[in-house]
């Protein structure tokens, strides 16, 4: 995993990376800063970095970093006021019915605590699905606020929380043998995935220094690619 991170794109001011599963973005209390995704880069660029936003350990896709203290403030009023893009890819349980929508839920976060909340703050995100299988949805979503885990749990209120998140669902690894008939046991069966089912699929901002709008964008990784594969082929 410290072989390097993906850069997709950089210049002067930014670094947009493509997360890979597993990693935390900043130290936490159990993980030191060099096993962290800001810890990796600063080396790989050998130079400060600037943390704008930040994704959950095991959700993957687009990260943007800032190289100067003028390019983090730019990129942090984007964030804030909401100008910044982003387009998550996600694998749902149960079938959505509606074709898309926008849930708006108030959430609330308190400490380590993230719920659906009246006394909250507004938050909003638009879903469409893309295809539905026996017992899971595959959707793209769009938050159009940047609340904590508000995919996660906005998909969890109506319902329909990711097909793995052991917070807000069930951590359990999704497996063959759950959707393939006359699955045959070769041994001890490998999860096809075992980990939040959400990829930051792209992300669209104006680069600091100049008016440029631009897209960021990041494939699905592999497992979250073989799962919809052995879906499409055995799941409908």
């Amino acid at each position: 995993m410290n072989n390097g991170i993906e850069i997709i794109y950089q210049d002067d001011n930014i670094a947009a990376v493509n997360k890979p599963a597993g990693m935390i973005v900043i130290p936490d209390q159990h993980t030191y800063e060099n096993k962290t995704l800001v810890g990796i880069l600063k080396k790989q660029l050998n130079q400060k970095i600037w943390v704008v936003h930040r994704i959950d350990r095991d959700t993957t896709g687009v990260l943007v970093f800032a190289k100067n203290a003028e390019a983090h403030r730019n990129l942090s009023i984007q964030f804030e006021s909401s100008q910044v893009k982003k387009k998550y890819l996600a694998l749902l349980s149960g079938v959505l019915e509606d074709d898309e929508g926008t849930i708006d839920k108030h959430i609330l976060i308190s400490g380590r605590d993230v719920t659906i909340d009246d006394t909250g703050k507004k938050s909003l995100t638009d879903f469409k699905v893309l295809e539905r299988f026996k017992g899971y949805t595959f959707v793209q979503a769009e938050p159009q606020t940047g609340r904590r885990h508000q995919i996660r749990i906005h998909f969890w209120s109506i319902g329909h929380p990711l097909a793995i998140d052991g917070e807000y669902g069930v951590s359990d690894p999704l497996l063959l043998s759950s959707f393939k008939r006359k699955y045959k046991e070769k041994g001890i069966e490998k999860p096809l995935i075992d980990r939040l089912t959400l990829h930051a699929a792209e992300l669209t901002l104006t680069l600091p220094g100049t008016n440029e709008l631009k897209t960021f964008e990041a494939p699905l990784p592999k497992d979250f690619e073989i799962t919809l594969k052995q879906l499409r082929k055995y799941g409908k």
